[in-house]
This record gives C-alpha cells, sequence and structure tokens, in this order.
C-alpha cells in the first residue's frame, strides 16, 4: 500500500519526537512518522492516547478489545495489527478472543461486561452514541468514570482508525496484515473501492 502523506525519515522522526516531548520509540511506528510532520498534532494525540493506555478507569484488557473491535468495525488494518500484538502480548488476550471480536455476539468467551463495552462500542460506531439501556448495563460493572474512559476510548480509537485510512499509512516493515489469518473485514475491502 502508499502512503497518501509520506512519513518522515526514522532518524527525523526521531529528533521531531524529541522537540514534540515525545518519546523517542514512537518515531519507530509509521502513524507517529506521520503525524510528526506537524509536532503539535503528534503531541496532542499522543498525550491523549498514552493517557488512556495507562489504564485508570477502564481496565487494559476491555480497553484492548475495545480497540481491537473499533479497528476491525471501522476496517482499519493499522489498528487491528498493531493492537494484536498488544493485547496478546501486554495484556493476555487469546487468540480466540481476538478472532472472536469479527463476530462478538456469537461467541462464548465473553462475559457479561466484556458485551456491555462491546455493545457501547457498536452503538457509538453506528448511531454515534450509546444507548440508556447499555449504559445502564456499563454502569452495573464500571464505576461512572470508566465509563467516562470507555466513551473516549471508543471516540479517541475512531479517529486514529480515520487517519490511518484515510492517509493509507502503511504497517511497519515485516509485519503481516490482519492477523491471524490475513482475513479483512468488509469495511476494509470496501474502503479500497474507487
Amino acid at each position: 500500500m502508499t502512503t497518501r502523506i509520506e512519513p518522515l525519515t526514522a532518524e527525523d522522526a526521531r529528533k521531531m519526537a524529541g522537540e514534540a516531548g515525545l518519546t523517542p520509540e514512537v518515531a519507530d511506528l509509521n502513524i507517529f512518522r506521520t503525524l510528526l510532520r506537524r509536532p503539535d498534532i503528534a503531541r496532542g494525540l499522543g498525550d491523549m492516547l498514552f493517557t488512556l493506555l495507562g489504564g485508570h478507569g477502564l481496565d487494559h484488557r476491555r480497553r484492548e478489545l475495545v480497540i481491537m473491535r473499533v479497528g476491525w468495525s471501522t476496517g482499519s488494518d493499522y489498528e487491528w495489527t498493531q493492537h494484536w500484538r498488544i493485547a496478546r502480548e501486554w495484556f493476555g488476550l487469546t487468540d480466540a478472543e481476538l478472532v472472536a471480536l469479527r463476530s462478538w455476539k456469537a461467541a462464548d468467551v465473553f462475559d457479561e461486561l466484556d458485551r456491555a463495552v462491546l455493545t457501547a462500542t457498536d452503538e457509538t460506531l453506528s448511531a454515534g452514541r450509546i444507548s440508556s439501556a447499555t449504559w445502564e448495563l456499563c454502569r452495573r460493572h464500571l464505576d461512572v468514570d470508566a465509563c467516562l474512559e470507555l466513551v473516549v476510548v471508543i471516540g479517541m480509537w475512531r479517529t486514529i482508525s480515520e487517519i490511518t485510512r484515510s492517509i493509507e499509512i502503511p504497517l511497519e516493515t515485516g509485519i503481516d496484515s490482519w492477523p491471524p489469518d490475513g482475513t479483512a473485514p468488509a469495511a476494509a475491502r470496501e474502503s479500497h473501492t474507487p
């Protein structure tokens, strides 16, 4: 895939990351190598992403379920592929759980809270908001701060999906598309039709 905006070289991205107050490791990611063309944007998004990845309300596992569901539902290969590794290696999600996100309603690997946050994710993606019934279900399991974080996580990673898809940010070298089996959702196939 070609990108619509050429990322900075790794060297230039590291320099710009330092100037933007971001860690040099972000220069290893094509999304930041692209965003660092505008250090102010990279810093703003980076600050929000790293705050949310810290997980102060919504636990890491459920945050990754949300991110992966957003990636699948919106057809963001970059988001799905990056978080496949993160979800498995850092937060212990299994391949079976992650694959089940493709059609999670039919899966038997998710508990009531998993299903509540996934319903909230799907409702937000399709209707732009969480229904009252789903909000109440989330509130049975999560405090108000975790629910606030859930809403922001859904919105933030939807934004990341839109950025990666619109700019056509490529995967990093050597990373296989749509793990574990290369199967892409209809949303990804539709986004590449003229």
